[in-house]
C-alpha cells in the first residue's frame, strides 16, 4: 500500500511541477510520477527534509525538486532536437 501511496504523491507532485513551469513532461501520468519521483529524491539532496510529508515524501523539498528536474529535462530535450 505504500508505495501506491508514494506513486500518487510522485504524480501529484510532478502535475504540479509541471502547471507550474509551464512545461509538459513525456509519458503523460507516467511522466509526472517520473518526474515527482525523481524530483523528490533531488529535492531531499538538495534542500533536506522539511517541511509537511505525506506518504513518505517532503512535499516542499520534492516540489521544488521536480521543478529543478523538469526544467534541465526540457532543457536538454531542446537542445538535442536543435542539433
Amino acid at each position: 500500500m505504500g508505495l501506491i501511496i508514494t506513486c500518487i504523491v510522485g504524480g501529484l507532485i510532478g502535475a504540479l511541477a509541471g502547471m507550474i513551469t509551464g512545461k509538459d513532461f513525456p509519458l503523460g501520468i507516467v511522466g509526472n510520477v517520473i518526474a515527482g519521483l525523481i524530483g523528490s529524491w533531488v529535492g531531499s539532496a538538495l534542500f533536506g527534509h522539511w517541511g509537511p510529508e505525506w506518504g513518505g515524501i517532503f512535499i516542499l523539498p520534492a516540489l521544488l525538486g521536480a521543478i529543478v528536474f523538469i526544467l534541465i529535462v526540457t532543457f536538454f530535450s531542446r537542445m538535442l532536437r536543435k542539433a
